[in-house]
C-alpha cells in the first residue's frame, strides 16, 4: 500500500518558484550543470534548494545509485552518484521521479547537496 501523502500547510509549508537566475553546479572548478531554468524549493525551517532541469546536467558525471529515500511531502526520491575525473560522490544527488501534487513541478528536475558541489546562482 503507497503511502498517503502530507499536504502542506501552515505548520510546514513548502513553494516552488522559478529561481529567475542562472544556476550553475561545479565539481572541483568543473561545471557540470548550467541552467537559467532552475527552481527553488523552500521547504518548512530547511535551506532553500535549487532543482535543475535534468536536461541542463552534463549525463556523463551522473551515475544512478541504488539508493532510495522517501518524503512525506514530495514522494520517492532515486539517486545519483557524481563521478568527475574518477572521483566518486556517492548519493549527491536526488530526483523525484513522481513528485506528489503540492510540488509536481519539480519533475524531470535534479537537487545536489550543497556540501558536495558549489552551487552558484546568479553568476
Amino acid at each position: 500500500m503507497a503511502p498517503t501523502p502530507l499536504v502542506p500547510g501552515p505548520d510546514h509549508p513548502i513553494t516552488v518558484e522559478p529561481t529567475g537566475h542562472h544556476v550553475t553546479v561545479s565539481v572541483d572548478g568543473r561545471r557540470i550543470a548550467a541552467s537559467d531554468s532552475a527552481l527553488t524549493l523552500r521547504e518548512a525551517s530547511y535551506p532553500p534548494v535549487q532543482y535543475i532541469p535534468i536536461a541542463d546536467v552534463d549525463p556523463e558525471v551522473l551515475r544512478a545509485s541504488d539508493a532510495h529515500t522517501h518524503c512525506p511531502y514530495k514522494g520517492d526520491a532515486s539517486y545519483y552518484d557524481i563521478v568527475v575525473d574518477g572521483t566518486e560522490r556517492s548519493d549527491s544527488v536526488w530526483v523525484y521521479r513522481e513528485p506528489y501534487p503540492a510540488v509536481a513541478d519539480i519533475v524531470d528536475h535534479v537537487a545536489f547537496y550543497a556540501d558536495r558541489v558549489t552551487i552558484t546562482v546568479g553568476v
